[in-house]
């Protein structure tokens, strides 16, 4: 398979500046997170999938900086939201207000609100009531707000890094399977191992913390991200998907395992996740199509939040990871 098979129009990527770029830019990141290579590619997946992710970690494991350095190398706008209890859907999606003019004139004025911006970050996400978050949901899913009846269209691209504490539950709200599912990968964050903590103790520490390099723009990442759902996938990918996301369905799972084991499973959307994601992290490692290993990797983060165990299998200890580990040692 060649350069070739992804061109558009007659024009051929530069597929060798697209990858030495992207190898750049995570190099970059991961001189400022420490530790997380794993976190630093699932996170960079999704922007370059065009998709939402949301960041599951225990506080101080870096997710805020994550999210900053990842705006900073790609050279988007980036805005942090902190999600609380009183949060306003208008304090996200901004509101109209009365003016009057010199000349005693009186008109509504709409004031933009954060999630005017190309990667937004939803901190404790969990943390906004029901209705706040369904206003962050139309954003999310359409890319664009409703105020007063007039739709205002989002900046393009628009990106969504929710970051969730997984361990303090207490005055928190529940995301809904809905908005669960808008959510192109989970990814989880977990402690650094030793050498790592130690070089990040060192630091960060210090007098100096070198900012993050841009590495790439809008419009190289409008033009990666253009590239990576034109590039090809084997047939033999896309039944592993269909394989993995169906077994993981009750109503259509092959074994009575699985079938006492899962509540309710992925959608068609889990599989376009996986089409999606799959071929971004193949571009991220350099090569120009997905293979079956790209949806073994990528099975955790994209089914975890779109399943849910019976409680049958709660009593028995059996984990949502048990399950997609056996899912995938039988489909892919």
């Amino acid at each position: 398979m060649t350069a070739e098979t992804i061109s558009e129009n007659g024009a051929t990527p530069d597929l060798e500046r697209v990858t030495r770029d992207l190898a750049a830019a995570r190099a970059a990141i991961g001189q400022r997170i420490y530790g997380q290579e794993q976190v630093i590619e699932l996170a960079l997946t999704t922007i370059l999938s065009g998709g939402h992710g949301l960041l599951v970690g225990v506080p101080g494991v870096a997710k805020t900086r994550l999210v900053a350095t990842l705006g900073a190398v790609l050279g988007l706008q980036t805005k942090r939201v902190q999600f609380t209890p009183d949060l306003m859907p208008s304090d996200i999606i901004g509101s109209e207000v009365l003016e009057e003019s010199e000349d005693g004139r009186r008109s509504f004025r709409f004031i933009r609100g954060p999630v005017f911006t190309q990667l937004l970050m939803a901190d404790e996400i969990n943390r906004a009531s029901p209705r706040t978050q369904s206003a962050l949901l139309q954003a999310m899913q359409e890319r664009q707000v409703t105020v007063a009846s007039t739709t205002h269209d989002l900046p393009w691209p628009f990106q969504v890094l929710a970051t969730q504490n997984p361990i303090e539950q207490e005055g928190t709200y529940p995301l809904p399977e809905a908005q669960l599912d808008r959510f192109l990968l989970q990814i989880d964050v977990a402690y650094p191992e030793l050498e790592a903590e130690k070089r990040m103790l060192i630091a960060t520490t210090g007098a100096d913390d070198a900012a993050a390099p841009q590495i790439l723009d809008t419009d190289k990442l409008l033009q990666v991200q253009g590239l990576v759902r034109r590039l090809p996938v084997g047939e033999k990918v896309v039944d592993a998907i269909l394989r993995l996301t169906r077994g993981a369905r009750p109503e259509t799972a092959a074994s009575d395992r699985v079938r006492n084991q899962i509540a309710w499973g992925p959608g068609p959307r889990a599989g376009q996740a996986f089409m999606l994601a799959a071929r971004a992290r193949a571009l991220l490692d350099g090569r120009i199509a997905p293979s079956t290993d790209d949806i073994a990797a990528l099975a955790q983060p994209i089914l975890g939040h779109r399943m849910a165990l019976t409680f049958a299998a709660r009593a028995e200890g059996i984990t949502i990871a048990d399950v997609i580990r056996g899912l995938v040692a039988e489909n892919v």
